[in-house]
């Protein structure tokens, strides 16, 4: 890493990257504390009291998240998904050929983050991705904007252009069996099941101190734990 106030290949006019952040704004979370001792025994009603603050506090899309999976060929990647539901897992759809299709189906572990900026809060899970009913994903699918639909169906998730022409093509195609069919769902698109053995929750305070709490699965039970920051 280069000293902080330097940056390589800057000249001494340049601004460090210290200097650009300096005055970026910082969160100042009108929350409560987190007290371990006042947490509800199971992760996912804490987590759903503070996606119900995010959602009242006017946060956009607090339900998106950064999806990490790893492969023995890519290593890790990212990217950021919306969450579908939350019931004893955490629910996602995608098509199984997407590259963290590919990936989950090598190795099902994978963690989801959430992070709402304004609230100063952060939410860690890791578990384990399985494929879940049928009609779920089927039911999702027909859910979504018909554009949307259009595009699963046209071309393989994440796969270089060629000819923007060929796309195009794809396209028109897909959206014409989009509206001949209502009922059309690809075979591939699938509704994920996040499983969580452990759930972090990060919260900021007014000041600079930061308070965290983690839920580790124990057989059917969970373990709370505080943690230093």
């Amino acid at each position: 890493m280069t000293p902080p106030d330097s940056a390589p290949g800057a000249s001494s006019s340049s601004p460090s990257f210290r200097d650009r952040v300096r005055g970026a704004a910082s969160p100042s979370p009108d929350v409560g504390g987190l007290d371990i001792s006042s947490t509800p025994a199971d992760p996912v009603a804490l987590f759903l009291e503070w996606l119900d603050a995010a959602v009242a506090a006017g946060v956009v899309q607090p339900h998106a998240f950064t999806l990490s999976t790893a492969s023995t060929a890519s290593g890790p990647t990212a990217r950021t998904l919306l969450l579908k539901d939350v019931d004893d897992a955490f629910w996602f759809t995608s098509s199984a050929l997407s590259p963290k299709g590919r990936q989950i189906a090598e190795d099902e572990r994978v963690a989801l983050t959430f992070f709402w900026a304004a609230q100063g809060q952060q939410v860690r899970v890791v578990g384990s991705a399985v494929p879940g009913p049928r009609d779920v994903a089927e039911q999702d699918f027909r859910h979504r904007h018909p554009d949307s639909r259009a595009v699963a169906v046209a071309v393989p998730q994440s796969t270089e252009i060629d000819d923007v022409r060929v796309v195009d093509e794809a396209l028109d195609r897909a959206r014409a069996e989009v509206e001949a069919d209502d009922d059309l769902v690809p075979d591939d698109w699938t509704a994920y099941r996040v499983l969580p053995v452990s759930v972090e929750f990060w919260q900021a305070t007014t000041g600079r101190d930061q308070v965290r709490v983690r839920y580790d699965r124990v057989g059917e039970d969970w373990r709370r734990a505080s943690l230093w920051p």
